[in-house]
């Protein structure tokens, strides 16, 4: 049996009427202030319009799915986890910011190959200080709404969590000491007498090297791809979210929103956890 979550940051009871009767679902059920569950609801064309139309997210998900059932969260950095793109705004400090931001929405994409974009977003920072990173960290990063919500529930319900990124290990890292985050996988900027050089030390973490990092902690915890859940938003990040049983466009690109299980485009991370029991 499927059930059909609906959330919004407006759901009208006329508009969830409407969907439980297009649905022919059994009864309606309040998940929190922004959810509601339409127990089995019958999958129907006609959804999508209507929450379209009402500015409402919708899933089709198994019943009695839980969030316990599953045992690793894998989460995007950039526009995911936070509300910004790290190597934007820091470009943004060095007065490129409108080159390197062109170039990180064409890899968003898929219109450049991302390594090849990554090369090309830091060579411009070259010079920098490295003080310009903490000013990011602490003037203009920010947690998506609802992100800190989701990790807690996760971690009550014994999943790991692993931040996978194309942005620096500069914020990957101060973002798992503060979220508990267990695992963190991205590029280490190469920093001489306290300027960035425009170059990366080792191999690029690209939508290839997300993946690798995905499969060896699944690996490592004894998990089954169906027991992995992923979070992403752009078309590098389509490799590591083919890894999960459940994956999660949020707030996506188009070609990341065909390739996955769910979308959420109305609400913050805190959407996640509806579409478990």
């Amino acid at each position: 049996m499927l059930n059909l979550v609906v959330q919004g940051l407006d759901v009208s009871t006329p508009d969830l009427k409407a969907l439980a009767r297009l649905t022919a679902a059994s009864s309606i059920e309040r998940i929190n202030e922004l959810a509601f569950r339409l127990r089995g609801a019958q999958q129907r064309g006609e959804v999508a319009a209507v929450c379209e139309a009402a500015r409402l997210d919708h899933a089709y998900v198994p019943a009695g799915r839980r969030l316990a059932d599953f045992g690793l969260v894998v989460m995007d950095m950039d526009s995911t986890l936070i509300t910004i793109e790290c190597i934007d705004e820091i470009a943004d400090l060095r007065g490129v910011k409108p080159q390197v931001a062109a170039i990180t929405a064409a890899a968003m994409r898929g219109e450049i190959d991302y390594a090849e974009s990554l090369r090309r977003r830091v060579a411009l920072l070259a010079g920098l200080e490295e003080s310009a990173l903490d000013q990011v960290y602490r003037e203009r990063l920010g947690l998506t709404a609802g992100a800190e919500r989701m990790l807690r529930a996760m971690r009550a319900a014994g999943l790991r969590s692993l931040l996978v990124s194309g942005g620096f290990t500069y914020f990957t890292e101060r973002l798992k000491a503060r979220l508990g985050i267990d695992a963190t996988c991205a590029n280490v900027p190469q920093i001489a007498a306290g300027r960035l050089t425009g170059r990366l030390l080792g191999d690029i973490v690209d939508s290839r090297g997300k993946a690798t990092a995905l499969r060896a902690m699944r690996s490592a915890l004894g998990l089954a791809r169906e027991q992995v859940i992923g979070i992403g938003d752009g078309a590098n990040d389509l490799a590591f979210l083919a890894e999960a049983g459940v994956s999660i466009a949020f707030h996506a690109k188009p070609a990341v929103r065909s390739a996955t299980t769910h979308c959420i485009d109305h609400v913050g991370l805190e959407g996640v956890l509806a579409l478990f029991e």
